[in-house]
């Protein structure tokens, strides 16, 4: 396979720096520099490139305008109180990636040295992450190319941008209040549901918006005719309960296809395993099975996962035409706060783990 190399990474820096300004919503504010590797099929990977951030020029017939054809990627960098920038698994995006790539008939190339890139990136944009803070990093993979076809591109260009990090959701100490309605489908086996394509979330509108007009902050995504719950937004989703045979269990959906493969849903996993003290599964879930375990009062808590959320509390769910309250005695206290802590404490270096890549300076 051929790839770019990121010692042939070529630096341009920005004559002009921004102002960092003290208020911003998610995603509005970017930093000063961007990455960009093109491909083509005649000539390959081209050299990698620091530049100051800028508008693409793009041809009208490109195929990520007609036809979808790109991915994209979510991670952080980490502040610690050593001053140290971390990534937190950044691999398992770069791998991710590569999968979401291969769906879309996008080159290959060599994640390690796309990390590596990345990395180069962030030392250089290391004054914008705050201290005890985070900087959010978007990977995105894009087909372009200057002619119209359903077919394989041509021209590619795989990109990275920075921006700065403000609370994903305006009501998190609440709970999140969740639409769930089986008229509409998030994902389907067989389909893209398991890969990072724009195309999953903008088809995601109108539900959205739907949830919104209802009361709800997002949508409570089912699948199939049994109601099988799948994710929350853009969200993975985990139930704790005491289960059918009495057990208590932590629960999220399985990798079918359906579901995206996030890092925070491995991760948390992965922790509640290593802690051994319930039952932690990867099974099947339905709205039936919620509301009889709710009204049995066998829900302990239930919450979203997610890179931008980390951990987020779900306080009801409207759902044919019933508001179901999720217990949320556990948003300040509990399993949802000991996972949340234990996963920053790894993320900004307080506790050692060959989970986290440090950041090297100059």
């Amino acid at each position: 396979m051929s790839s770019f190399k990121a010692d042939d990474l070529v630096i341009e820096r920005s004559s002009t720096l921004k102002t960092k300004p003290d208020e911003f919503a998610f995603g509005t504010v970017f930093t000063d520099h961007m990455l960009t590797i093109e491909w083509s099929e005649s000539e390959g990977w081209r050299a990698p490139l620091i530049k100051p951030f800028g508008n693409l020029s793009l041809h009208p017939a490109c195929p990520s305008l007609h036809y979808g054809i790109q991915v994209f990627e979510g991670l952080k960098t980490y502040c610690g109180e050593d001053k140290q920038l971390r990534l937190f698994r950044p691999m398992l995006n770069m791998n991710r990636m590569i999968n979401s790539a291969q769906r879309a008939c996008l080159p290959a190339f060599d994640p390690s040295e796309f990390l590596e890139c990345i990395k180069r990136l962030v030392e250089i944009e290391r004054h914008w992450v705050p201290h005890s803070g985070s900087l959010y990093i978007r990977p995105t993979f894009i087909g372009t190319g200057a002619s119209l076809g359903v077919k394989k591109p041509a021209a590619a260009l795989l990109y990275v941008i920075l921006c700065q990090v403000g609370s994903y959701f305006n009501n998190e100490e609440e709970g999140l209040s969740l639409w769930a309605d089986p008229k509409v489908t998030r994902a389907w086996k067989g389909g893209t549901g398991d890969c990072k394509m724009g195309g999953n979330y903008g088809c995601s509108l109108s539900a959205h918006y739907e949830a919104v007009d209802g009361g709800c902050e997002q949508v409570l995504w089912l699948y199939g005719e049994d109601h099988q719950i799948t994710e929350a937004g853009t969200m993975n989703v985990f139930l704790f309960w005491i289960n059918e045979d009495g057990e208590e269990e932590l629960a999220t959906p399985p990798l079918d296809g359906i579901i995206l493969p996030g890092i925070t849903r491995q991760s948390i996993l992965q922790l509640t395993r290593k802690w051994g003290e319930f039952k932690v599964t990867e099974r099947y879930l339905t709205m039936s099975q919620l509301c009889h375990a709710l009204k049995q009062q066998r829900v302990k808590a239930m919450f979203g996962s997610g890179t931008a959320s980390m951990v987020c509390p779900i306080g009801h769910i409207v759902y044919q035409g019933e508001k179901l309250h999720v217990p949320c005695e556990d948003i300040n206290s509990q399993l949802t706060s000991r996972i949340a802590k234990e996963l920053r404490d790894i993320q900004y270096g307080r506790t050692p783990s060959d989970w986290t890549t440090v950041v090297k300076q100059g």
